[in-house]
């Protein structure tokens, strides 16, 4: 009934063949001029789904005239750039010919104040002549243009149609020339000759090399501005020749080693006794780094130069490397351009493994110092998984949180894997005779096994469970070895180094596996009355209450995806199931009606 309520309403009928329902609002334009295969009526948005015709027609008038207008600047467009333009003067006052007036955007701007005055004049001419003198059909102004105008319907039809195709067409044109036009300076044509297009302003600089060509994504040099342009070209040489210098610092003294002697006479510090990389900043003395700053200093006030340079150029021939022939020296600009590119990417990879590991290359396995590796050896580090620390938590190789963690995790795990078995064991061996509590007449076997039991125990059982807890937290503060986890009580172990290892470690392995274990029987037991077993057979839980009602039907079976029936009230169901019939009997009476 749904259903026909949504069809009835859409097309005014419940049922049949849609191409019947000629009535329906959604079909009020589908006969309109526009309408053509494959698309059909096309109205994605359904700005004409109300059937309203007035604003049909005022759609229909803008569209035809966008339509020619577009036409006609389409036209503008591509006619000059055929044929030529007109001989002599478009303004002699201003001394402006027809030939000095580019093609395109570019014309706007030579246009004078009178002739956008004229344009202005004509285009409201056209709109105030239109007012009146009209048709009763939209874009209708009784102009009846020869060659195309005709008093044969059919033809007429048609001619209106190409018409408006044309002008959708001519819109779609106009906007790709004008968007072609303000990237490129032309509206179409090879790119390769748009070399004055500020997108184009640069590719002719050092540092554009294949495959990538000019890589600028974030559209820095769009704007064609030189002056930025150089300035980050500067900027990017400066950065690449101290890459290169910093990526040098660290290869050499690994490759050749250090200086003899002494850095530091006054401090005591020998050259060996700096180490490479990052480590070698907290060891420079307070005047080794004041020498740093006044020659970095240095260099910079001998390439301040205001006057007008090549970028990086200050001045400075280096041997072997510096040529006149002017080929070979782009070439050699060019690879000191990509040279410092990849520098200064090495030197941010460099020291970035050089944080993590404590050196800036080399075999991982070698690095046993970082920090990362810490506590790769201890105890729970198993295959295939290895070292597990997704959260990072023990990245900052701090011993004392990780033994703090280690104890958390063994503690957990040892009650666990009790409470795994405390769940397993009644089921197997069964429970034990006699009384729980005497004074309350509670036998063990009127215990239920897993959650239900918490409801069953007494107060005083309750109390005895606490202080027993608090027994245990209080005699492992003093009694303890070192190890997390080690309170002196030997069940398991062995004077065998390897073979205790090995058991503690099973020991983690197993409390991992039981917290797992017991976190899924909690919530078995909870949603079905068992931690395990068929689930045909807990016909108790509250999500079976009502899968034996009327209405519980294969394939599906009992559905409530909501979760509504899940509480087991039988009354709330019961209200429910009268709403539902009720509802029913209504719709199956509506819909025979």
């Amino acid at each position: 009934i749904i259903g026909m309520f949504f069809q009835d309403g859409l097309t005014g009928s419940a049922w049949g063949d849609w191409s019947n329902y000629t009535a329906s609002p959604l079909r009020a334009f589908e006969n309109e001029l526009g309408v053509q295969a494959p698309v059909g009526f096309w109205d994605p948005v359904g700005l004409a789904a109300d059937g309203n015709l007035d604003n049909f027609k005022r759609r229909r008038e803008i569209e035809i005239k966008h339509g020619r207008i577009s036409m006609l600047a389409t036209m503008g467009y591509i006619t000059p750039e055929l044929t030529g333009k007109w001989p002599g003067y478009l303004s002699p006052s201003f001394g402006i010919k027809f030939a000095d007036i580019p093609n395109g955007l570019a014309a706007v701007s030579k246009i004078p104040v009178v002739g956008w005055a004229q344009i202005v004049i004509y285009a409201g001419c056209c709109e105030a002549s239109g007012w009146n003198d009209r048709g009763t059909e939209p874009g209708d102004f009784l102009w009846k243009p020869p060659l195309l105008a005709t008093d044969d319907a059919e033809l007429k039809k048609k001619r209106l149609s190409a018409e408006l195709a044309n002008g959708r067409l001519a819109m779609m044109a106009i906007i790709g020339m004008f968007f072609q036009d303000g990237l490129t300076g032309s509206a179409w044509g090879d790119w390769a000759n748009y070399t004055d297009s500020p997108l184009r302003a640069f590719e002719g600089e050092l540092g554009v090399q294949a495959p990538v060509g000019f890589f600028d994504p974030v559209g820095f040099t769009k704007d064609g501005n030189e002056a930025a342009f150089k300035r980050r070209r500067e900027v990017e040489i400066k950065h690449g020749r101290v890459s290169m210098l910093a990526t040098m610092g660290y290869i050499t003294p690994e490759i050749t080693g250090k200086f003899p002697g002494f850095l530091s006479p006054l401090n005591n510090l020998k050259f060996e006794d700096v180490p490479n990389g990052l480590a070698a900043l907290k060891v420079v003395p307070s005047g080794g780094w004041a020498q740093i700053l006044a020659y970095c200093f240095l260099c910079e006030l001998e390439g301040f130069d205001p006057k007008d340079r090549e970028p990086g150029n200050l001045g400075f021939r280096p041997p072997f490397l510096y040529t006149e022939d002017p080929a070979l020296r782009s070439r050699r600009l060019a690879a000191e351009l990509a040279n410092g590119r990849l520098a200064m990417m090495a030197i941010i990879g460099m020291f970035f493994q050089d944080g993590l590991t404590g050196s800036a290359w080399g075999d991982w396995a070698n690095y046993t110092d970082s920090p990362l590796r810490a506590f790769e050896n201890e105890l729970g580090v198993q295959a295939p998984v290895g070292f597990f620390d997704p959260l990072n938590l023990s990245s900052d190789g701090n011993v004392e949180e990780f033994k703090r963690r280690r104890e958390v995790e063994i503690k957990h795990g040892r009650i666990s894997m009790l409470a795994t078995m405390g769940y397993i064991t009644p089921e197997i061996t069964g429970k034990f005779p006699g009384y729980l509590s005497p004074s309350n007449d509670l036998a063990f076997n009127d215990i239920p096994n897993g959650l239900a039991a918490v409801s069953k125990i007494p107060q005083a059982g309750l109390l005895q469970i606490v202080a027993y807890a608090a027994y245990c937290e209080i005699s492992g503060i003093n009694n303890r070895g070192e190890a997390p986890g080690d309170f002196g009580w030997k069940v398991l172990t062995s004077a065998d180094p390897e073979e205790r290892k090995k058991k503690l470690a099973a020991e983690i392995a197993n409390g991992r596996l039981a917290m797992m274990a017991i976190i899924g029987m909690f919530f078995q037991d909870g949603l079905t009355g068992s931690a395990w077993g068929d689930w045909a057979n807990y016909t108790q839980s509250p999500l079976r209450a009502f899968e034996n009602e009327l209405g519980v039907q294969p394939p599906v079976g009992f559905w409530d995806p909501l979760g509504l029936a899940d509480d087991g009230n039988t009354e709330v169901f019961l209200r429910r199931r009268e709403t539902e019939l009720k509802h029913g009997r209504i719709s199956m009476l509506a819909t025979m009606g």
